[in-house]
C-alpha cells in the first residue's frame, strides 16, 4: 500500500514538473501586446479652442446725471420696448433748477423790455437834439447787452430742463435686460463718465462665440467655414456656428500669439445663454475612406527582445540563418531597442505630439490660445507581430496624413483594412514607467530590470 502510494506521488511530482518545464519554455498563454485592426472610415482634422457665448448686439444704459434712484420699472430679464421707462432718478433737485432758471429768464426779459422803453426815448430825445449821441450809444449797448442776457438765460433753462429728462431712464433698443447695476436708493454718480445702469441684449436669438486661434492654426480657419461647439450646460448637444471674422488684431500672452476668430450662432430655442464657455472645434481637412489606426499604435515602441531579427526572418521563411550580429531590420530607422523617433511632421509620440501634428509643437487645450490636429504628412512607424516567429514584432513604416487625435489616416503599400498593429503591452509592464504603450514623452519602450 505504501508502495503505491510512493508511486502514485512520484508520478504527480514528474507530472508538475513537466507541466512547468513545459510553461516556461512557452511562456504563458495570454496575449502579450494589445492589438487594434486597420480600418477604413473619415478621419477629421480639426483645430480646437475656447471662447465666450454672447449676444451680437449688447447695449450698456447709462445715466448722463447724478442722483438718487428713485423707481426701477424693470428687472433682470424684462423684455422691453425701445423708449420704455426703465428708471428714474429722483427730479426734486432738478425741479428746483428749472424753476430757478425760468425765474432768472423771466427777470431778464423784464429788463430787457426795459431797455427797449430807454432806448426809444433816448431814440426820440436824440430827434429832437435833447440829448448827446453818447446818451443814445449807451442806451443801445444796455439793450443789446440785456437781450444777450436773455439768450443766456433760455439756454440755461434749456439745459436744466434737459438735465430734468435725463432722470428718467429709457431703453434705446427693443431687447432683454441681462444686467442691472443698481437697486432703489441708491446714487448715481456721473461726474466722469456715464455709470452703467442696465445691459440690454437686442436679440438673443441671433449670438457670437468669440474664440482666440493659435497663429499656427489660424491660417487654416477661412471665413464661411461650419464649426461645431459645445457649452457644459449640454454637453449631450453639438451646436453649429460660421466664421464670420478672422480679426487682424493678434494678442499676446505669455509668448503665444492668438488671433480673435468671431462665429455666428443662431439660437432660436434660447438655450444658450450670454457668459457661457464654447469649446469649440473647426474642421479643416478632411480624409474620407482612408487607412485609420488609433494613435497609439503610433506611440508604441517595443524592446529590443520583441524584434524580430534577420536571422530569424530566414528561419521562420525556412531559409539559411544570417549572420548574427545583424541584429537591426533594414526597414527599420534606427536600431532594436533604440526609441525610435519619427518624423517631426508627422508629430511622433516621442515628443508626446499628435501624429500628423506639424512639428510635434501643438499646444494642446490647457495652454494658451487653441490647439489643433495639424494635417502636415509624415513618416511613421507601426509594429505588427510575425507569423510563426513566437510573438515577436517587425517595424513597419508608413506615412501619417492628418488625425483627429484618436485616429490617424495613414498611406502605406505593406498594410490594408483588417491588418493588425500593435497599440500597447498587454502585461503588467505596460504600466511601468518608460512603458512603450503609456505614450510618455519620451517613447522609450518597457524595460525589463537588469
Amino acid at each position: 500500500m505504501k508502495k503505491r502510494v510512493l508511486i502514485i506521488g512520484i508520478a504527480v511530482a514528474l507530472a508538475a514538473l513537466a507541466a512547468a518545464l513545459l510553461f516556461a519554455r512557452h511562456g504563458s498563454a495570454e496575449p502579450k501586446f494589445r492589438k487594434a485592426k486597420i480600418d477604413k472610415g473619415e478621419v477629421v482634422a480639426t483645430v480646437t479652442a475656447t471662447g465666450t457665448l454672447s449676444p451680437v448686439t449688447t447695449v450698456q444704459v447709462g445715466s448722463q446725471v447724478s442722483g438718487i434712484i428713485a423707481k426701477l420699472y424693470v428687472d433682470f430679464n424684462s423684455v422691453v420696448k425701445k423708449g420704455q421707462l426703465l428708471a428714474e432718478l429722483d427730479p426734486t433737485p432738478f425741479e428746483q433748477q428749472v424753476e430757478q432758471n425760468r425765474a432768472n429768464l423771466q427777470k431778464a426779459k423784464v429788463q430787457l423790455r426795459n431797455d427797449e422803453i430807454a432806448l426809444t426815448r433816448a431814440k426820440n430825445l436824440f430827434a429832437q437834439q435833447l440829448n448827446a449821441q453818447s446818451d443814445l450809444d449807451a442806451a443801445q449797448t444796455t439793450r443789446d447787452t440785456d437781450a444777450a442776457a436773455v439768450a443766456v438765460a433760455e439756454a440755461t433753462l434749456k439745459q436744466a430742463e434737459t438735465n430734468l429728462s435725463y432722470t428718467k431712464i429709457k431703453s434705446p433698443i427693443d431687447g432683454v435686460v441681462v444686467s442691472r447695476q443698481y437697486d432703489v436708493g441708491q446714487t448715481v454718480a456721473a461726474s466722469f463718465q456715464a455709470p452703467v445702469l442696465f445691459t440690454i441684449a437686442q436679440d438673443l436669438t441671433k449670438m457670437q462665440v468669440l474664440t482666440n486661434i493659435d497663429e499656427a492654426d489660424v491660417g487654416r480657419v477661412k471665413v464661411g467655414q461650419v464649426a461645431n461647439f459645445t457649452v457644459d450646460a449640454f454637453s449631450d448637444l453639438t451646436f453649429k456656428g460660421t466664421v464670420s471674422q478672422i480679426r487682424l488684431s493678434p494678442q499676446t500672452v505669455q509668448n503665444v500669439v492668438t488671433y480673435p476668430v468671431m462665429l455666428d450662432v443662431p439660437n432660436a430655442d434660447l438655450k444658450l445663454m450670454p457668459g457661457m464657455t464654447a469649446n469649440v472645434l473647426v474642421p479643416v481637412d478632411t480624409r474620407g475612406e482612408a487607412l485609420r489606426v488609433p494613435n497609439a499604435a503610433l506611440r508604441f515602441r517595443p524592446d529590443n527582445a520583441d524584434l524580430v531579427t534577420e536571422a530569424r526572418k530566414d528561419k521562420a521563411k525556412g531559409g539559411a540563418p544570417a549572420d548574427s550580429a545583424s541584429s537591426a531590420p533594414a526597414s527599420s530607422p534606427s536600431a532594436p531597442g533604440t526609441p525610435e523617433r519619427t518624423s517631426p511632421a508627422a508629430g511622433s509620440a516621442a515628443s508626446g505630439g499628435r501624429p500628423g501634428g506639424a512639428g510635434g509643437a501643438g499646444r494642446g487645450p490647457g495652454g494658451p490660445g487653441s490647439g489643433g490636429t495639424r494635417p502636415s504628412a509624415g513618416a511613421g512607424t507601426l509594429y505588427v507581430e510575425v507569423p510563426n516567429s513566437g510573438g515577436k514584432l517587425k517595424p513597419v513604416t508608413v506615412r501619417t496624413l492628418i488625425t483627429d487625435g484618436n485616429l490617424t489616416a495613414i498611406r502605406s503599400e505593406d498594410l490594408k483594412e483588417g491588418d493588425e498593429v500593435i497599440v500597447g503591452l498587454a502585461t503588467a509592464r505596460a504600466g511601468m514607467p518608460g512603458g512603450g504603450s503609456s505614450g510618455a514623452p519620451g517613447g522609450g519602450g518597457a524595460r525589463r530590470p537588469f
